[in-house]
């Protein structure tokens, strides 16, 4: 009895959010074009039910390159208004359309000059009427059987939601490696699921002195990059790496550091991972080696970057996460 009731809810919001491709038209071109052009912030907006969904439209969109906020209608005719300028735009959540909270909210937002979105499922609605682009969201019937508790309707709003953020993200070119940035709370194996070429530092980020220099001129670039190494080049091939550890331990021997030359410090032809392998097999590698440190290499055999150990596991903001 259970399970068929609950099929029966599914089946009615399905519906709801198979409704939606028919309505799809060029008011939700408008709106995507509106939000590309935006030089400040997408604001979302809503009171109840329509506000909760407005919240976690607004996390997905921040989640996958739009920047955006949630803004309570009460708490912005009380001063939180404060938050909106002309640069913005405002996307306007109510089925109805007739939400008083709301409503009264769009006259100060159109003073301001932003552009305004209305997601509603009445399109004749007062909330309509306001609104740049309208992207409708009306519903068959609700899955509540009384017709009163929002719920196809709010899933459809929903998944409007997620198929404005989608569009945006296919628009800004978006990569799985901007994803990751935007979570750093995701788990450590997650996290060595990428490929070393999305975590490695690259360019200028490298710590790397010539060959014919003196271990004097490579501490002052490795103080410089402070991670604990530097790479020994001659030219553009790779020749060895000095670490933290080597200078210890020619200390250790009495060694003079003062009169020592890179090539008589560095460790000739270190271990190296090629970009294209997983963080994990990187992982993999320092823990058998007991190092920190990885030159990474290109298809080529080139020096691509160099990723560190603090990459993998963390130190203070994740580098990159899922």
């Amino acid at each position: 009895m259970y399970i068929e009731q609950a099929k029966e809810v599914l089946k009615i919001e399905a519906e709801g959010i198979n409704a939606l491709i028919d309505q799809l038209g060029d008011d939700f071109n408008r709106a995507v074009e509106m939000i590309l052009a935006c030089p400040g912030r997408l604001i979302i907006t809503g009171i109840g039910k329509s506000g909760i969904i407005g919240q976690k439209i607004a996390a997905t969109l921040n989640s996958t390159g739009t920047s955006s906020f949630f803004l309570h209608p009460v708490e912005a005719m009380h001063g939180d208004l404060g938050l909106v300028d002309e640069r913005d735009v405002v996307l306007a959540i109510s089925y109805s359309g007739e939400t008083s909270e709301l409503n009264l909210l769009l006259p100060s937002l159109k003073k301001r000059g932003v552009g305004v979105i209305a997601m509603t499922g009445r399109i004749d609605s007062s909330l309509a009427r306001h609104g740049d682009a309208v992207l409708d969201v009306a519903v068959p019937r609700e899955a509540c059987p009384l017709g009163l508790a929002p719920t196809a309707s709010t899933t459809a709003a929903l998944a409007m939601g997620d198929a404005l953020a989608v569009v945006l993200l296919n628009c800004k070119q978006f990569k799985a490696s901007d994803f990751r940035r935007n979570h750093p709370g995701g788990s450590l194996g997650e996290r060595l699921k990428v490929k070393v070429s999305e975590v490695m530092l690259t360019g200028a980020e490298i710590p790397k002195v010539a060959v014919d220099k003196t271990l004097a001129e490579a501490l002052t670039t490795m103080n410089e990059m402070n991670l604990g190494a530097i790479v020994v080049m001659d030219g553009e091939e790779l020749k060895g790496i000095i670490t933290d550890g080597d200078l210890r331990r020619l200390v250790s021997r009495g060694e003079d550091l003062a009169a020592a030359t890179v090539i008589e410090v560095m460790t000739g032809d270190p271990k190296t991972i090629s970009g294209d392998l997983l963080a994990a097999d990187a992982l993999s590698i320092m823990q058998r080696y007991e190092i920190t440190i990885l030159p990474v290499h290109d298809k080529d055999g080139a020096l691509a970057g160099v990723l560190h150990l603090q990459d993998l596991l963390g130190k203070g903001e994740f580098r990159f996460l899922v």
